[in-house]
């Protein structure tokens, strides 16, 4: 009767919804993807949505630096010395929970198996209190990031119009691509002159694409290249919280409303979870 009863609760248990996944990525480094993780996820707190913000930028970790708050713990906590990832979780404006990231995050890809349980453990505990689940990845492609990437819903790729920006961006999306060629991936053009050109470059971004990988990417905006930015950063205050009002905060509250619309349309595929698909790819890397 005991061994019933537990079955049934862990089936009740994996029936329930999960928070959807989002791995953040950007081709090269300096283009502002931890900044527009960072205020995105703010977006979508402020839109009523429960979010959690992962900082696993590899040993660059600055969500708390962006946000102004000296977290008590970082994710290498979790792993060096088995803290819990409740405790670890912090508060930030508009009650985002995010987790800092660690300079130890390096050695991420080498952890044994007995602290990638205990993540795996406690990421499930965790995981049904979120509608949304955003990783900030380091820049570039390597094993771990890749692992995250590949096991999360869909991945968002930051880029600028710089030639060399766009560039890096494509070859990240062409890798994982060839890793995955069902992955849902948006692009987000940061720091444009003009909606104008942001929307003239998504086109042409979204063009090569379909040319060359024969693949299709969604176009979920364009944010402008906007002094509030270096001023918000000064302050250690996000974007969106420090004016509300000025142009790249608008367009930021324009890009979650789209990808809000388009989240709706979409008709959810039964995947395995997160955690299912990640011990996948780490075990087979």
């Amino acid at each position: 009767m005991y061994d019933q009863a537990e079955k049934l609760r862990d089936r009740l248990s994996k029936q329930q919804k999960q928070g959807k996944t989002i791995a953040v990525v950007s081709g090269k480094g300096g283009v502002g993807k931890s900044n527009t993780a960072l205020n995105f996820s703010l977006e979508l707190q402020r839109a009523g949505k429960r979010v959690l913000l992962f900082d696993l930028d590899v040993g660059m970790g600055n969500i708390d630096i962006l946000i102004g708050n000296d977290a008590k713990y970082t994710i290498a906590n979790l792993f060096n010395e088995f803290i819990p990832l409740h405790d670890i979780i912090e508060l930030g404006p508009l009650d985002l929970s995010y987790v800092a990231g660690g300079t130890s995050l390096n050695e991420f890809i080498c952890l044994d198996e007995q602290k990638l349980n205990y993540f795996y453990e406690q990421y499930n505990k965790i995981v049904k209190k979120y509608d949304y689940i955003l990783f900030d990845l380091g820049a570039g492609v390597s094993q771990g990031s890749m692992s995250f990437i590949l096991a999360s819903d869909e991945c968002f790729v930051v880029t600028t119009p710089e030639p060399t920006a766009l560039t890096d961006a494509y070859s990240m999306i062409k890798h994982i691509f060839l890793k995955q060629s069902k992955m849902p991936i948006s692009i987000i053009m940061n720091r444009c002159s003009n909606s104008k050109e942001g929307n003239q470059l998504l086109d042409k971004f979204n063009q090569v694409i379909n040319q060359f990988l024969q693949q299709d990417i969604k176009k979920l905006g364009m944010l402008p290249n906007d002094q509030t930015v270096s001023k918000a950063v000064i302050r250690q205050t996000p974007y969106v919280i420090y004016d509300q009002y000025a142009a790249i905060s608008r367009a930021m509250k324009q890009i979650v409303s789209n990808f809000l619309q388009q989240s709706d349309r979409v008709n959810e595929i039964k995947r395995l979870s997160f955690i299912e698909r990640l011990k996948n790819y780490l075990t087979t890397r």
